[in-house]
């Protein structure tokens, strides 16, 4: 277990010696040295040097419940009922699933997360996270019109990324139906929902979501499609504890929105920021491929591609959409 008086030593990113870290947190240098090592294979960089010590190169940003209400609105800092941050845990989404069935979780919990051991992303793939690079998170939210109502509330969350990171200063973020993120082709975010409860009636969703914010070079291998990040499009760093503030700003609004008039109010904004708009596209249905103009969604949030003199509404499930010259991923 890695102390967190060690990681916000060396969240300044200077040299600390094993003797003094020892020190401060009452441990013998045998045992910084193990905290070193596991930090390392977390994929946090440690540099050693004999008679320096230790240091994290650009130190670490790491999450603070308290500076990430203190940047919440009033409004969405009323609705969060708790913040419960972890440094290690097998995913976001898993943590909150367990509260749920063990406690019956009410709406407005987040579930935030230094490092995930099995995060995932949509039809079953790994989302590679990081210690304290990126920004993985889950926000439990209870809905009471069934689960047809939920149609289009992927989308609703991708267009609520965009507005808060549009507030940032990042531009160019395009929604890929039905849950990613891309600026230039390239996924920045993705969006997986889980849901408990009744299908016909009250049920709460758990949210997830997770921002490339500074995703190191060796984590690029267990990448599966281009990506960017948050440092590349930006001159200056934008602090994780920012980004989740100004997430909750917009979100939580439009969640409200969302739950009263349901997806169609939202949909003609949506579609200004399609990546795929009025382009040639592929669906990848198991085995099946169409080919057609994919002309954005209806009310409800389908995916409609014209094709064979027709216009074929898609609801989200297992079904993959691409630009028709795109590689699969």
């Amino acid at each position: 277990m890695i102390d967190d008086r060690l990681l916000s030593i060396l969240s300044n990113g200077q040299f600390h010696s094993g003797q003094e870290l020892g020190e401060r947190l009452g441990v013998s240098r045998s045992a910084i040295w193990k905290q070193m090592k596991e930090l390392q294979q977390l994929g946090v960089d440690i540099y050693s040097i004999r008679g320096r010590g230790y240091r994290i190169p650009g130190g670490l940003d790491l999450l603070c419940e308290k500076q990430i209400v203190t940047g919440c609105s009033e409004l969405a800092s009323s609705r969060l009922t708790t913040i419960s941050l972890e440094r290690v845990v097998d995913s976001t989404n898993m943590m909150a699933m367990r509260e749920i069935h063990q406690q019956n979780i009410i709406s407005g919990r987040l579930y935030l997360a230094e490092y995930q051991a099995a995060g995932k992303g949509r039809r079953g793939r790994a989302w590679v996270s990081p210690f304290a690079k990126n920004l993985y998170f889950s926000l439990v939210w209870r809905f009471t019109q069934g689960a047809a109502a939920l149609e289009g509330l992927s989308l609703v969350v991708g267009l609520a990324l965009v507005k808060a990171l549009s507030s940032l200063g990042v531009s160019r973020v395009r929604v890929k139906w039905p849950n990613d993120l891309l600026v230039d082709s390239k996924k920045l975010a993705g969006i997986l929902l889980e849901m408990h409860g009744d299908a016909s009636g009250e049920c709460q969703v758990v949210i997830g979501v997770g921002v490339n914010v500074a995703m190191p070079a060796q984590s690029e291998e267990g990448i599966g499609q281009p990506w960017t990040d948050l440092q590349r499009l930006t001159s200056g760093d934008i602090s994780r504890n920012k980004l989740m503030s100004e997430v909750l700003n917009h979100l939580v609004p439009e969640l409200d929105r969302f739950s009263e008039h349901g997806f169609a109010v939202f949909r003609e904004e949506w579609q200004q920021v399609h990546a795929f708009q009025n382009e040639t596209v592929r669906l990848m249905l198991g085995s099946k491929e169409v080919v057609g103009e994919c002309q954005g969604v209806d009310d409800r949030g389908a995916l409609m591609v014209r094709h064979g003199g027709v216009v074929e509404h898609f609801h989200a499930g297992e079904i993959s959409v691409r630009r028709q010259h795109e590689s699969g991923y």
